[in-house]
């Protein structure tokens, strides 16, 4: 059942172009992933689907008696009212039927002989019709799972992200039949996001998203359609579907480009040799060499952005932390928190919102101070900071601008130097949106020209808050390219949890009261040990009294309350708490090579590579023995 027409859509803004003649189609329970460059258009798109925009050409038509809802990327709501009141805004009819169903319950209760059961009867069919019995738990789940507490609070008090929970709240609980998302990753912590995967996924509801988070895209969507050069592609499949797809088709278009350029080559030669064409077939080779030079000739919008900048040099000491303290009242950011950083670390922050990511952050910039501990920064370090907020850009600047206000001439990686104007071209930046307004911008253009204006001070130790919000995922993926090469050091809060897969080795955790997990390992490894650990995320540790008359701890589970047994073992400090829960990890992985280099010797192999196994062999078990001992030794504290 189609649920959703574009029709031959075009639209341009003066003289740049969005999309042109463009057509597609939503089904009944299909999930629509949209994905295009920043600039191209996606939330025009949606404008016009919404009505708020006005296309050139074209049509939209939605199917009658539609139920859709719209998530816009930046939400405005009247500030003066509460957050109940716009939950409810647009959910009227069933919030109505359930008041006068409520009323006339209570009317039918106290007066059962005068009172006309037959409405009772009407409003009961209604709410069964409109879902309203158990309408209020669904609330409660979604405002709850949102972190949605205060629902008498005022609009005007919320946060950006606050306000983004709000909008998707709403238009969640109304449970549409079409559902149109414009990045609703952004400002949610990784557990609601994993939580808007399940809501979704477990509705029977059709979907059109725009969002940077791949493995969102990839768990909700079973369709992708791709905006390119003014012109859509579309994709069966998920995420993974569509990026082997559109290798393969450009492979096919680098090809066929390759073909019409040689073509064109030779009809140029012929053009140029030719009188003016008389005669009929004359005129139609003529004709036919302007459609070649148009196919020819035409100027991709996928070109590669380029950021290799230089990276200056990185000393011996880089950034101690030595036992920080932090709280804001009573609530705890940081507690006797240490850690010395090492050149080339890249170490990812994760952690539910408000326990101190950004907090951390601004310490290490200097512009929060701490309660207590100490910070030693090496003299050579040069932080580059992109804030959640991103920079205060003057909008009635041009964007060139702006960047020869920084430099005029940029030094490269391969010492090369780069005027402002050559810069921003690899930056995909053309001429038009150089010389153009800050202002004409769109929101990921205006990342991206955030981004460049830190990268070209050369900083050797990257702090990167949010990075991927609004960038498009070319974006994302040069700048993971250029983040694995990355000398320096990189610290990045962030959920999107493809990124931190593809960057960081190394995660701090924010588990809340002050206490940050260090994690040697990729996210993904930290999320399937804290799976695996359920008492350590839910922080439960063994009950003991503390015995006033020799402080020593008694432990008060039932198998040892029984026996009056004491806890005498050594206490195990914070430092070995963390090399212990190390060593685990270092000798799962020893023991897993052990196993890999054992079935190598095993098969038949040259000389030389066989040398190499059995000398690697010997260093994995060496290792994997003194890894043994330590741990051991560990374990034998409490």
């Amino acid at each position: 059942m189609n649920l959703l027409s574009v029709e031959l859509l075009s639209k341009s803004y003066g003289t740049k172009k969005l999309f042109k003649d463009i057509s597609f189609g939503i089904n009944k329970s299909e999930r629509v992933g949209l994905i295009a460059n920043n600039g191209a258009g996606k939330t025009t798109l949606l404008k016009i689907l919404q009505g708020l925009e006005i296309a050139d050409e074209g049509r939209v038509v939605f199917r009658k008696n539609l139920s859709i809802s719209f998530l816009e990327q930046n939400v405005e709501f009247d500030a003066e009212k509460s957050v109940m009141e716009v939950v409810f805004n647009t959910i009227t009819d069933v919030k109505s039927v359930i008041d006068q169903f409520n009323k006339y319950s209570e009317l039918a209760s106290e007066n059962p002989n005068e009172f006309n059961l037959n409405q009772l009867d009407e409003l009961t069919t209604k709410m069964t019709e409109l879902n309203g019995w158990d309408y209020e738990n669904k609330l409660q789940e979604i405002l709850s799972r949102l972190k949605i507490k205060d629902t008498g609070q005022k609009i005007g008090e919320l946060s950006g992200g606050q306000l983004k929970r709000v909008a998707l709240a709403k238009i969640l609980i109304q449970e549409p039949e079409l559902l149109v998302l414009d990045e609703p990753t952004n400002h949610l912590d990784v557990e609601m996001i994993e939580w808007l995967e399940n809501f979704i996924l477990s509705r029977d509801m059709s979907l059109l998203l725009i969002t940077h988070d791949r493995y969102f895209l990839n768990a909700v969507c079973n369709r992708i359609i791709e905006l390119v050069s003014y012109r859509l592609y579309f994709y069966a499949g998920n995420f993974e579907y569509y990026l082997e797809k559109k290798a393969e088709r450009e492979a096919v278009d680098a090809s066929e480009l390759e073909k019409i350029k040689n073509l064109y080559r030779r009809e140029l030669e012929w053009v140029r040799k030719s009188p003016r064409a008389r005669g009929t077939k004359q005129k139609a080779r003529t004709d036919a060499f302007y459609k070649i030079e148009e196919k020819a000739t035409v100027i991709r919008q996928e070109t590669k952005i380029n950021l290799e900048v230089k990276v200056s040099r990185l000393g011996g000491k880089i950034l101690e932390l030595i036992n920080l303290k932090k709280s804001f009242g009573d609530k705890k950011i940081l507690s006797e928190f240490s850690y010395t950083f090492k050149k080339g670390e890249k170490i990812g922050i994760v952690g539910k919102n408000g326990t101190g990511k950004t907090t951390l952050l601004k310490i290490l910039l200097g512009s929060e101070k701490i309660d207590a501990g100490k910070i030693q920064t090496g003299e050579t370090v040069a932080f580059g900071y992109y804030s959640q907020t991103g920079m205060v850009l003057k909008e009635d600047m041009r964007v060139i601008e702006l960047v020869k206000d920084i430099a005029e001439f940029i030094l490269m990686a391969d010492g090369s130097k780069l005027s402002a104007s050559q810069l921003l071209q690899r930056f995909n930046f053309s001429p038009d949106l150089q010389f153009g307004y800050v202002s004409k911008l769109s929101g990921g253009e205006k990342r991206r020209l955030y981004l460049m204006t830190i990268l070209i001070r050369n900083p050797n130790f990257l702090i990167l808050d949010e990075p991927t919000n609004d960038l498009d995922i070319a974006t994302l993926q040069t700048l993971e390219e250029f983040l694995a090469n990355y000398t320096g050091c990189v610290l990045i809060v962030s959920h999107d949890r493809y990124f931190m897969d593809k960057i960081v080795d190394h995660i701090f955790a924010f588990e809340g009261e002050g206490f940050i997990k260090d994690f040697p390992g990729s996210y993904s490894e930290y999320r399937d040990w804290r799976e695996k650990n359920p008492m350590h995320e839910s922080k439960i540790s063994p009950v003991v009294e503390i015995s006033e008359s020799n402080d020593k701890a008694e432990s008060i589970f039932p198998s040892q309350a029984q026996n009056n047994s004491v806890v005498t073992a050594k206490k195990r400090s914070y430092k070995e708490k963390l090399e212990l829960e190390k060593l685990e990890i270092q000798i799962a992985k020893l023991e897993t090579e052990k196993k890999e280099l054992e079935t190598g010797l095993a098969i038949e192999s040259a000389h030389a590579q066989l040398m190499e196994l059995t000398r690697r062999y010997a260093e994995v078990e060496k290792l994997l023995e003194e890894c043994t001992l330590r741990w051991f030794e560990l374990s034998d504290s409490v």
